[in-house]
């Protein structure tokens, strides 16, 4: 057994196909399989469904796919801290962030970038209830979320500031004279909204609700570009966090504050305490808690 018969399963999980997880891992799919079936006999288990194609893991594939990731996240780390052992910071940090909040994660990536060059980033758009799990099972490092799901005796957490709301218009479409918008001004607008259910949507439903407001909505998507699309296109108007970086992506975009839009859980960035944890998800907590602060002392 050795490292890469890990990654080629684990890249597998990820693609739920042969050809993608054998590109994804730079090799051929013939090289993928004969790994895994290796790796498969050495454990004297089968570990994946075969059909005419990827047909998912078995149970006790299941079972060796997390110990597969636990192990990979050991390696990493056990690189990581080889790395700060020589003050370097390297490696990837693998950073989950919930769909809309009022922080552009650029805040922190681009400063930890040009600290460390060599670092690299996986960011991946989740749920707060997704990034808690991931972070249980390390499958990520840090996590931006909603801290009403955080149990803080399990998490360290850097609280952020909480996530206020605005309209997003496009000024060629749209035009709006107010410097701040009520609820009530929203509604008979045509509004693009993120899907029922997401966290960020039951804020703004139960706004709605508490102003008797029946929404037009024309359009919901599990997706913030499609509605940054929509909006683009004049299609619709959106409900958008503030300080998000969303209007720094197109002059054409301008986003008013709506009166008392609150999220009132507030965002923060967390990091799992148990182990293993490795020495980049450390350091980088570490950098992220000056970054904050020096922010809010510019403030």
């Amino acid at each position: 057994m050795d490292i890469k018969q890990l990654k080629y399963l684990i890249a597998l999980d990820q693609t739920k196909h042969f050809g993608q997880a054998a590109a994804l891992c730079h090799i051929t799919q013939p090289t993928l399989s004969m790994r895994i079936r290796n790796l498969e006999d050495e454990l004297d288990l089968v570990l994946i469904t075969r059909g005419q194609r990827f047909e998912g893991f078995t149970e006790e594939g299941e079972r060796i796919l997390a110990w597969a990731r636990t192990l990979l996240a050991a390696h990493d780390g056990l690189q990581a801290e080889a790395a700060s052992c020589r003050g370097q910071l390297v490696g990837s940090l693998r950073l989950g962030m919930v769909p809309l909040a009022s922080l552009n994660p650029m805040q922190l990536l681009e400063p930890l970038s040009q600290r460390y060059p060599e670092l690299h980033f996986q960011l991946s758009s989740m749920t707060s209830e997704q990034i808690v799990d991931s972070l249980n099972r390390n499958q990520l490092d840090l996590g931006f979320c909603y801290l009403d799901q955080i149990d803080t005796q399990f998490f360290d957490v850097i609280r952020l500031t909480a996530t206020r709301m605005g309209l997003l218009h496009d000024v060629r479409h749209f035009t709006f004279a107010a410097s701040e918008l009520s609820w009530e001004a929203l509604g008979k607008l045509p509004l693009g909204l993120l899907t029922k259910g997401m966290h960020y949507r039951q804020s703004i439903d139960l706004s709605f609700r508490s102003h008797d407001i029946d929404p037009h909505t024309i359009l919901e998507s599990d997706s913030t570009f499609q509605l940054i699309q929509s909006v683009n296109a004049g299609i619709c108007c959106a409900i958008m966090p503030l300080r998000s970086g969303i209007e720094e992506m197109n002059e054409h975009l301008k986003i008013i504050p709506i009166t008392d839009a609150v999220i009132h859980s507030p965002l923060g960035l967390v990091m799992r305490r148990s182990e293993p944890r490795s020495a980049l998800a450390d350091k980088c907590f570490s950098e992220a808690r000056d970054i904050f602060k020096s922010a809010r002392d510019k403030q």
